[in-house]
């Protein structure tokens, strides 16, 4: 069990880091950034991975039922076109209230689609995690009130009020649908682990390679939709000339960490949640990976200055909903005890 906890955690970790690189990009709009990160994170790194790592992967696939590999897919897409919102969420509200949102959002649907597919574990088992959700999504709001009072600070010492309340209202929308469109990755990963894994170890291969074949459907099938979008976005807006600048090496060395990173985070939460039982991998692990990462999200803002204009009341509901979360992380990982 313990061991299941820490991979989540590391899992969380890293998707908490993964976007930090973005930062540092020059000459790119959001859509170059954001179109170059996805295609080598969906399409490059998972079959690099899947092929280089995966003994008669080519086998593992056609050995899923077609029902399942559709079900995936769908599901998949679903979760791309959500990865794909939060992103242009983070354009509107910066990176740690966009992550509180959009995570807040998959903690508590994605955490609780498991037990449609595997059915509800005991009442105190369940109760429990209900209990640290709970205590997580009440650290997810202080973190939201906190960037509404931090963005109103910014507001009022710059004198720009015409144009930024509709920019917070709008990218906590897009982040919350995103986020109900992310669950996606949940009910994937849920509906196709163990059919992929006795697939997967039929070949030889040994347990911890099944997560990668899990989320090389999962990243395939989503980064179909997402590539659509941002073929459409960069042709309308002519973004394709900002490609031909000097520093597309460094932009696409950076983009490259951010898509390892991200993959390698679904990776290791699919193995944590392989880890912690069929029972509730994916639902304690899913929380524990999410709220995880918002912590770390938030953390990395704060390094970052991204809230050294806030005043101390918007800084106080922020440590207040980082505190709420650790909470919440300590009272799911229990809960996965009493099973």
């Amino acid at each position: 069990m313990l061991t299941g906890v820490l991979f989540a955690i590391l899992a969380g970790l890293l998707l908490g880091l993964y976007a930090l690189p973005e930062k540092f990009t020059k000459d790119f709009e959001f859509e170059n950034t954001w179109s170059m990160f996805f295609a080598i994170n969906t399409f490059v790194v998972p079959n690099i991975a899947a092929f280089l790592l995966i003994d008669g992967f080519s086998d593992v696939l056609s050995a899923i039922p077609s029902n399942v590999l559709i079900g995936m897919i769908v599901s998949s897409i679903a979760w791309g076109i959500g990865a794909m919102m939060w992103g242009k969420a983070i354009n509107h509200i910066g990176l740690s209230l966009g992550f509180s949102i959009f995570i807040g959002t998959i903690i508590l649907v994605g955490s609780l689609i498991p037990f449609f597919i595997g059915g509800i574990p005991a009442s105190n088992v369940f109760l429990t995690i209900l209990g640290g959700l709970v205590v997580v999504l009440i650290g997810v709001m202080a973190n939201g009130r906190a960037g509404i009072i931090r963005q109103k600070d910014e507001e009022a010492k710059s004198e720009e009020n015409s144009n930024k309340g509709g920019s917070i209202v709008t990218g906590i929308t897009i982040a919350i649908v995103g986020g109900l469109l992310a669950t996606g990755f949940s009910f994937a990963n849920s509906y196709g682990a163990e059919i992929i894994d006795q697939a997967s170890q039929a070949q030889g291969n040994a347990s911890w390679k099944s997560a990668i074949a899990v989320m090389y459907v999962i990243y395939m099938a989503g980064g179909v939709a997402i590539a659509v979008y941002f073929i459409q976005q960069l042709s309308a807006k002519k973004l394709w000339g900002k490609f031909n600048t000097p520093h597309l090496g460094k932009n696409i060395l950076l983009t490259s960490i951010m898509g390892v990173f991200n993959f390698a985070a679904s990776v290791v939460f699919a193995y944590a949640a392989f880890k912690l039982g069929k029972e509730l991998g994916g639902s304690v692990g899913y929380a524990i990976f999410n709220t995880a990462c918002v912590v770390t999200a938030i953390v990395s803002g704060l390094i970052t200055k991204e809230w050294a204009k806030a005043s101390l009341k918007a800084k106080n509901s922020l440590y207040l909903g980082l505190a709420c979360m650790v909470i919440g992380i300590v009272i799911i990982a229990y809960s996965n005890t009493l099973a």
